[in-house]
This record gives structure tokens, sequence and C-alpha cells, in this order.
């Protein structure tokens, strides 16, 4: 097993039943859009794949390439509500399984491929291309070969949208016991630190969106008290040592947010800066055309 799978192991290979005590019910495991303070965590969600679908420009029969898919909610999504030809890739063999009898319980198996692989190990091209929530474990080293890759799999006037999360104040390092005991090998970057690569790849970064700190502290509250009503259910799957330290994470990482300086970022991407219309005030009117929770 290559250091990559062994890391994704570590975390997304939990039992499937343990997130789903305390994700919404797409199984999103990024950060919510909260763009209605009252909003559920489901609606949150569903306003964070409308936001993305809309920077995507979908047009029905795009080939699109997700990278690091999850349980593979977005793309089923995305194929479901616009019509395109979805690839969803990721190394963890739980979400590879989940997400792969989701497309057949949903009869979108003709349109939706899940597949277990690195986005190395791609090679066909795609109109759009989206990755959420997984670049924080590329690893600084790999940067530029993660983008120069992105450029290659990208059609001449396609477009490409990245999600993860950032440092307000510039790079740091991860904090030990968080890369000791949730994330080993995670990262999570001060945009300085993704812009030269960017440049240096060949492709432009047509928008960039910061999302305040608020955004992941409620969603990680959603979290923490969800895992708190059924904690005694997480402790049936795993013990108390797993349960203490699954509680000192999320309250953790929410403070973090609250009170430490991430963020979430969001870089649309082109090859050429006219693939893309010259104001943003598409995004508002492209998320609202989707169907609404």
């Amino acid at each position: 097993m290559t250091i990559a799978r062994r890391n994704v192991a570590h975390h997304y290979d939990l039992s499937e039943k343990f997130y789903s005590l305390f994700l919404d019910s797409d199984r999103q495991y990024s950060c919510a859009y909260f763009g209605n303070p009252g909003a559920t965590l489901e609606q949150a969600q569903a306003a964070k794949k409308r936001h993305i679908m809309a920077k995507l420009l979908l047009e029905p029969g795009q080939k699109v390439l997700d990278i690091g898919c999850g349980w593979g909610g977005l793309a089923l999504t995305m194929a479901q509500e616009a019509d395109v030809e979805v690839t969803g890739i990721t190394l963890s063999e739980q979400q590879l399984q989940v997400a792969r009898q989701r497309a057949e319980e949903a009869q979108l198996s003709h349109r939706v491929h899940f597949v277990l692989a690195d986005y190395r190990q791609i090679s066909d091209r795609f109109d759009r291309i989206v990755s959420v929530g997984m670049f924080e474990h590329v690893g600084i080293d790999h940067y530029y070969a993660f983008f120069r890759r992105m450029r290659d799999l990208l059609t001449e006037r396609g477009v490409a949208l990245l999600h993860a999360i950032g440092r307000s104040h510039g790079s740091g390092v991860t904090n030990a016991w968080i890369r000791k005991y949730i994330f080993p090998g995670g990262y999570s970057p001060a945009l300085s630190e993704v812009l030269p690569a960017v440049e240096a790849s060949g492709l432009l970064a047509t928008d960039i969106e910061i999302w305040r700190p608020r955004h992941y502290a409620e969603t990680l509250r959603h979290w923490r008290n969800r895992f708190m009503e059924r904690r005694t259910k997480a402790l049936a799957l795993y013990d108390e040592r797993f349960c203490r330290m699954w509680e000192f994470y999320l309250a953790g990482a929410e403070c973090a947010f609250r009170h430490q300086g991430h963020m979430v970022w969001q870089m649309q991407l082109a090859k050429h800066a006219d693939s893309v219309p010259m104001t943003r005030d598409y995004v508002t009117a492209a998320a609202a055309s989707y169907p609404q929770s």
C-alpha cells in the first residue's frame, strides 16, 4: 500500500456506520455553506453543492472528474441535476464501496463511475474537474505536480474548481496531535503556498473566494452536536478512547476556525480567461437554477 493509500485508510476507511452518526444524509464531509444563518446542516450542505456546480458552469453531456469523491454525493448530484457524466476517484475502499452502491440505487451507474485511483493514474481528458476536501492531503511537495496534472486532464476550454481548507496568516505546520491521530500526512496551506504552483502550471486562477471561518465552524458544531447525541452508538462501534479522541478533534477543529485563522478557499481554474464569464454574477443565478432543498 502506498503512503497516500495508507494515510487515507487511517481516516476514511473507518466504518461507514460511524460517519453516518454525524454527517448529513448525503455524507458531505467538507465545509457546508451557511448563506442562511438558520439553515440546517442538510440545507447548508446542499447549498455548498449548488455553489460548486454553479462555478463549474456545468452543461448537459460534459465529462466531469471528481478528485477525492468521498461517498459520492457531489458526483451523483451533478449527474442527476446537471445531466453530466462523472468519474469519481478515491483512495478509500470503504468510500468506493458506498459510492458504487449509491450509484446503483439511484440508477445512475451508467453515468457515474467510481474508481479506486490516484489522480496521477487518470489519463482521460475532462470538460470539468472538481476536487472538494482532497487538496489538504496532496502534500506541499507535490503541489506543482498536482496542478500540472490538472492542466493535462482538462480540455482546452475546460474549467476546474478546487475547494480546500487554508490558513489566513501564512504558512504553518499541522498540529502534531492531528497529524498523528486524525490526518497523517495532512496539511492545510496558505494561498501564498498554492498560487506559485498554479502560476507555474499554465493554468489561470479565474476566481478565488474565501469562505469566512464561520462556515466551517458552524459545520463542525453541527457534527460535534450530532456525534455527542449518538456517542453511545459510536462507543458500540469502537471504544472510549476512540470516542474521546473524536470529541477532542471536532471541538479542536471548530476552535481552529473560530479563533486560529483557519478558513476555506475555493479556486476556479482554466487555461483561458474567457472560458468563464467576465463577472461572477452568474454564480448566484446558476446556483438558484438547481433544485432548492
